[in-house]
């Protein structure tokens, strides 16, 4: 097999090519050109130097990837006939050029004949430094994921009005309307190089859009800052757990702050139920505010870090969808439940029912009414003693047994009334100065304990609860209770 010379012509004058391009042009092997929408081929027309592009390809293929596949055969199928052979790209070979990355994968020798590439003359052209940070992306492959509100970006490959149209509601979604960037036109081609520094909302009324048009987005100052991603924030509460922090934040752990994650998942909760999407945003913001606030702890104390936190998180999405990632079919949501809850099951290797119920999240179900209470009674709407929370337990008992002789079970006054007994046992519990939420729990856990022990001592008796008659069941209840 013969051996391949990608060369880059630069990114369009002729003064830009190097002295190793010039050397290959010359070199007598043959010439091939990825397209000819490039200033630079004028230098192989003034010299008669022949050569051959792959333009009709692009005329030939719909879709760009067959474009590039069908080159890279083409150059293997040369080179195969003419052992040596140079392949000229525009720019730096090893700059956006998806035929060189197709070709690297292909058993040929390859040497790359540098060439500057675009980027030099457009940071020239911006005076940007892009030791500060600077991002390249692709146009045609552009979505927001792709965006890095702290650090320059340049957006290339924006050769039609439908790509720039795309970027432009994209980066708006971001940045804003009116925030100012750079579309530049044949940066590096003397005499015709044309900078517009724009606000978003203008992008797409720029006209005159070709092959040698690009994005140049700069990042977001720090001065007067307003637009924040997840990095800023994780900044932040380094800031605010730092030598010069905040008291408060500083003195906080895991278990002085597990509160306010229940808290804020419930405001959460409860911004969705009254439909107001400002107030999802703000409380979703205060939510995110407690995940990185535990993960800055845990690193302070050299336990994990953040990216510990969002691979777990990334392994698990992955491993329990399957359906998406790997060639499992499933049919319809309930299938994908089903399977969620099995491979859930599955990975953490569960030996018993009972391990099951532990397991389940202590989700807090009185935390509402509690704060209503407490509210209530900072203007002074409470019961002047206990007696009187008593005494409305046993009202709203009554209440329930008249609903459900009256109304049956299942009714909705019945559950009203249900409502209004757990209100009133809150309540009770206020005055008690015990938290209901954790009263329930240790409940809660009392019963998974119970259960184990009635299931360790069905296995001793050769049985399976689930073929056990309530009688039995009931047996086994008292006897755990006992212990």
């Amino acid at each position: 097999m013969g051996k391949i010379y990608i060369v880059g012509l630069g990114p369009g004058s002729i003064k830009a090519l190097t002295l190793g391009a010039i050397e290959r042009i010359h070199s007598g092997d043959k010439n091939f050109i990825r397209t000819e929408e490039h200033p630079t081929l004028q230098y192989f027309i003034d010299k008669d130097i022949p050569f051959k592009s792959y333009d009709y390809i692009y005329e030939r293929e719909e879709e760009l990837e067959k474009v590039y596949e069908n080159i890279a055969d083409e150059l293997i199928r040369e080179v195969e006939e003419n052992e040596t052979i140079n392949y000229f790209v525009p720019g730096n070979p090893m700059v956006a050029e998806k035929t060189v990355e197709i070709l690297m994968d292909r058993d040929i020798e390859i040497e790359i004949v540098s060439g500057m590439s675009f980027i030099e003359p457009m940071i020239e052209l911006v005076e940007r430094d892009p030791i500060k940070g600077l991002k390249i992306v692709d146009g045609e492959e552009f979505s927001r994921l792709m965006i890095d509100i702290n650090t320059d970006m340049i957006i290339t490959q924006v050769y039609n009005q439908r790509i720039l149209s795309d970027i432009k509601i994209i980066i708006s979604e971001v940045y804003g309307d009116e925030y100012n960037i750079y579309i530049i036109h044949n940066a590096g081609i003397e005499g015709k190089e044309q900078v517009h520094n724009i606000p978003i909302y203008s992008l797409d009324r720029i006209g005159d859009i070709g092959h040698l048009t690009s994005i140049y987005i700069p990042k977001i100052s720090k001065k007067d800052k307003k637009v924040f991603d997840f990095l800023d924030l994780v900044g932040i509460m380094e800031i605010l757990r730092g030598e010069d922090g905040c008291p408060w934040d500083m003195e906080q752990d895991h278990r002085s702050i597990r509160q306010n994650l229940v808290e804020e998942a419930y405001e959460v909760v409860d911004a969705i139920d009254m439909g107001d999407i400002d107030a999802i945003v703000e409380e979703l913001g205060d939510l995110l505010l407690q995940v990185i606030f535990h993960c800055q702890i845990a690193y302070d104390e050299g336990n994990f870090n953040l990216i510990e936190v969002t691979s777990a998180l990334g392994n698990k999405l992955i491993y329990r969808h399957p359906h998406i990632f790997l060639e499992k079919r499933l049919e319809n949501s309930k299938e994908v439940v089903y399977n969620w809850n099995k491979l859930k099951d599955l990975q953490r290797d569960f030996a018993s029912f009972t391990e099951k119920l532990k397991v389940l999240p202590k989700f807090p179900s009185l935390m509402k009414s509690t704060k209503l209470q407490k509210k209530a009674a900072e203007i002074g709407f409470d019961w002047k003693d206990i007696q009187g929370p008593m005494d409305k337990v046993t009202e709203e008992y009554k209440e329930v047994i008249e609903a459900m002789n009256i109304f049956g079970k299942g009714h909705e006054r019945v559950e009203e009334e249900i409502g209004d007994l757990f209100f009133a046992v809150v309540n009770l519990s206020r005055f008690l100065e015990v938290d209901p939420e954790i009263a329930l729990n240790r409940t809660n856990n009392k019963f998974v304990e119970r259960f184990a022990l009635m299931e360790k001592e069905a296995l001793k008796l050769g049985k399976n609860m689930e073929d056990m008659t309530l009688e039995e069941l009931d047996d086994l209840w008292n006897l755990a209770k006992g212990v």
